[in-house]
């Protein structure tokens, strides 16, 4: 079952971010990590994200196809001369009307906190409001989703680092 939590706990899921969710309940069988923690049955994030991105697509946002620059999702940072673009982050996706950044993880989310960096980098996006992080459940026995949302729980509860985001959305897959 496709598990999803909302930060900050105060607040309701805003309903742009329904869609999400409901993409990866439609895909779930295909992406399920709760059971398919063998190593010939694990989904790499770009995978997953192969799996997603039509739906994504279809609802507006930019969704990286490939891993050549131009098939790339380039979120600016910061600017420089003349207005043009000095930094950007790349995303798995991107809702520029609604603000939102998708990033999809596999086996690197907790190990290597990569959803730390994923927490950062759209904190410090132009025109970024909402994160939507999908992670897997399992990943070699451990509980990357508990743990992950256990770590959000911590950093908006604590309120001792101010993020420039609205909300995350964390999407256990």
């Amino acid at each position: 079952m496709l598990t999803w939590s909302y930060f900050p706990k105060t607040d309701p899921l805003p309903d742009l971010l329904k869609e999400p969710i409901q993409i990866f309940e439609k895909k779930f069988s295909l992406i399920d990590s709760s059971k398919n923690d063998f190593n010939e049955l694990r989904k790499s994030s770009d995978e997953v994200l192969k799996i997603v991105s039509k739906e994504f697509i279809d609802l507006g946002y930019e969704v990286e196809t490939g891993k050549k620059r131009v098939q790339k999702v380039r979120v600016p940072v910061l600017f420089s001369h003349n207005g043009e673009v000095a930094q950007a982050f790349e995303v798995d996706g991107w809702h520029t009307d609604h603000k939102i950044v998708l990033e999809i993880e596999a086996g690197r989310a907790l190990a290597n906190h990569q959803f730390l960096k994923d927490i950062f980098c759209a904190s410090v996006m132009v025109n970024v409001d909402y994160l939507v992080l999908a992670v897997r459940q399992v990943y070699s026995k451990q509980q990357d989703f508990k743990k992950i949302a256990e770590w959000l729980e911590t950093l908006f509860i604590t309120n001792r680092i101010k993020l420039s985001l609205k909300g995350i959305l964390l999407i256990g897959y």
